[in-house]
């Protein structure tokens, strides 16, 4: 085969490298442990990194002057995943690290809305907000290890609660208002949290949505609340009284308290973030303050590139994990920008006027936007002043070769498009960019630091050059500490150790190309993946069978040849219904508000009968193979399955399904 190796879109200048946050890292290194690695050999360091990793995470809580009292006693106590203990011995505070060093003056935070144009907080005023909600929660008897449910939009507001609650050493967990009260329950109620944190309502895609009635939902599915508070967001004049025993907002902070930041063990729960699965309650998922300080501090200054000056931006939700991951961003000597709303209203240029207006220095986004972008001839720079834009970030999905090339042609050679590729299970990049490597189209630059990825065929033999299995083969500081209320840790290990015993399994296929860089494929599990945010198919299931008409469900989402994945499900109907418009609107506006607008159904078929195994499991993976041209046999033994003619309506059916996808099709129901 001829090589036919891609040219690089990007390829940084001597001068960039030479002021990249990495490479004065690697001066350190040379300095401090006399180790030395060339400007821009960034496999050897990788490399480094992995083979040595004990040695490269203590070097990197040296660099940064991680505060902790006492030290760490080692940088791994256990190794085994899962179960890996990183700097046992060690007590400190995640929040008390965001805000060291941060003089009153500086900005910390620009955000916008629907409503109202960009504002600001400096440090002195985040700080302020934060004690003061701090000392309400104290006041609310939290203490260290409670639970704080948070449904509130993204708003600065959410960064100071999120920052209170961590400081005083209770654990916080957000949900987006736009969830609907039955995915926020199954999350929420597995933590038990002790105070609410709510909004009235919210403003998306130009329309007001009320929240009181979802949160006095939410105060009744959740007996172990002792306290709501309620910010009147929507309306500053808002009636309580429809809510039992809510407190305002304004009520509950204590102006002019001291901040202060309670010492907790590195392993002290920190968050609780979820992803679903295919079967059974979503995952609550929990980090560490000290694995994720130190894990953070590596993203935000070595692959982000963040330095002072820097005004950072990534579109996201509090239900989605880059809201954690942008919190973790003000680690580094930068300024963040949020933004509530729809991306989309009143057009796509919206963010592109925020980045405007903001000085934005990193837009980051979704792939999904910037294809959306790119199908609607959009030109970012005509009319806008984008000069201070130095980066591009994607992620969520894997983004097209034509979604990089359309980056380039609009925003000019000199970005830096840093695709990055993680889950909401680390919070945080497996593979992500490097300020040092070229950027080559529809490519991931890097394996992160620290972090050993690699591609296995199944049979847990690595790969390169093909197609496999995304593992990481030694533990990473940002890895769950394990799943809330998971005694023995079963849930755990089944979500990411079952098919290589003691190797992480992400689900996700990965291609690593000689050059070190990684091409994504989609997902191997049947996680439903949208805009980035992961959602359980059972979830979907959970809410369209609370329809009478509907008596059995199955949902696959599935890669478009443009780069934006479509999601069909399948319904079985009860005897005597069919499925007409009526149908197929009640049943999205189910899924719309029992679940999330995000995970609407494209299209919506009858099928006679849903394929099955013997005991009873919907063959997801295996449609979603057949429909994307796998032969039948290849993807499911006949003999195992109670039903084989089920599967075999999906391969008969397949040519007819897939014209029903594309964009023509799209909204018809069959």
């Amino acid at each position: 085969m001829e090589n036919s190796e891609p040219a690089p879109l990007w390829v940084p200048s001597e001068e960039r490298r030479q002021q990249a946050q990495l490479t004065r890292y690697c001066r350190w290194l040379g300095e401090h442990r006399g180790r030395q690695f060339d400007v821009g050999d960034y496999d050897a360091l990788w490399q480094w990194s992995v083979d040595h990793l004990e040695a490269f995470y203590a070097s990197v809580w040296d660099y940064f002057d991680v505060q902790a009292s006492p030290g760490y006693d080692s940088v791994l106590g256990r190794q085994e995943m899962p179960g890996a203990e990183w700097f046992p011995g060690a007590r400190l505070n995640y929040a008390g690290h965001i805000f060291r060093d941060k003089a009153d003056g500086d900005l910390a935070v620009q955000f916008a809305s629907e409503r109202h144009s960009p504002d600001s907080w400096t440090w002195g005023e985040l700080r302020a907000r934060t004690a003061a909600l701090a000392a309400g929660l104290r006041s609310a008897g939290v203490g260290i290890g409670d639970r704080v449910a948070a449904y509130l939009p993204n708003i600065p507001e959410a960064l100071a609660a999120g920052l209170a609650c961590m400081s005083i050493g209770a654990v916080w967990s957000a949900c987006s208002p736009d969830f609907g009260v039955r995915s926020v329950v199954d999350r929420f109620a597995q933590i038990e949290p002790t105070v609410l944190l709510a909004v009235d309502g919210y403003r998306y895609g130009g329309r007001d949505y009320s929240r009181l009635a979802e949160v006095r939902a939410l105060q009744d599915a959740l007996p172990t609340l002792r306290r709501t508070v309620v910010l009147r967001h929507l309306d500053p004049d808002a009636d309580l009284s429809v809510l039992a025993d809510a407190v305002r907002w304004e009520d509950f902070e204590q102006p002019g308290a001291e901040l202060t930041f309670e010492p907790v063990p590195s392993d002290h729960p920190l968050w609780v973030v979820y992803s679903s699965g295919t079967t059974g309650l979503p995952k609550p998922i929990v980090h560490s303050h000290g694995g994720m300080l130190v894990d953070q501090l590596k993203y935000a200054h070595f692959h982000f590139d963040a330095k002072a000056g820097d005004r950072l931006f990534w579109f996201t939700t509090t239900g989605w994990v880059m809201w954690n991951v942008m919190l973790g961003m003000l680690l580094s000597p930068a300024s963040i920008i949020i933004y509530d709303g729809n991306p989309g209203f009143p057009d796509l240029g919206v963010l592109w006027d925020l980045a405007e207006q903001t000085g934005m220095t990193l837009f980051g986004t979704s792939a999904g936007y910037i294809v959306s972008c790119m199908k609607a001839g959009l030109h970012p720079r005509a009319g806008r002043d984008l000069s201070a834009l130095r980066s591009v970030g994607s992620t969520g999905s894997a983004l097209s070769a034509d979604g990089f090339e359309w980056v380039y042609r609009e925003l000019g050679p000199d970005i830096w498009l840093n695709s990055s590729s993680g889950g909401t299970d680390v919070a945080g990049p497996f593979l992500c960019g490097v300020p040092w490597l070229p950027v080559y189209p529809a490519e991931l630059q890097a394996r992160a630091l620290g972090v050993a990825v690699e591609s296995w065929d199944p049979a847990g033999r690595p790969l390169v050059g093909e197609t496999g299995e995304l593992v990481i083969t030694k533990p990473m500081p940002a890895m769950p500490i394990c799943f809330w209320g998971d005694p023995g840790g079963r849930r755990y290990r089944e979500a990411y150790f079952d098919m290589y015993p003691g190797v992480w399994r992400h689900g996700d296929w990965l291609e690593l190309t000689p050059r070190g860089s990684g091409i994504l494929s989609g997902r191997s599990d049947a996680t439903i993946n949208r805009g980035g945010v992961r959602m359980g198919s059972a979830e979907l299931y959970r809410a369209v069978l609370t329809l009478p008409e509907v008596v059995d469900a199955l949902v696959v989402d599935l890669p478009g040849a443009d780069g934006v994945d479509v999601m069909p499900m399948f319904v079985v109907l009860a005897d005597g219904v069919t499925l007409n418009e009526g149908l197929v609107d009640r049943i999205r506006a189910t899924i719309r508000r029992e679940v999330s607008p995000r995970h609407v159904p494209d299209r919506i078929f009858a099928v006679p009968e849903l394929p099955r195994t013997l005991t009873g499991k919907t063959l997801e993976i295996p449609v979603k193979r057949l429909l994307q041209g796998a032969e039948i046999d290849r993807v499911a033994s006949r003999d195992s399955l109670a039903n084989p003619a089920a599967l075999e309506w999906f391969e008969q059916s397949r040519k007819a399904i897939l014209d029903e996808l594309r964009p023509s099709g799209a909204g018809r129901s069959s």
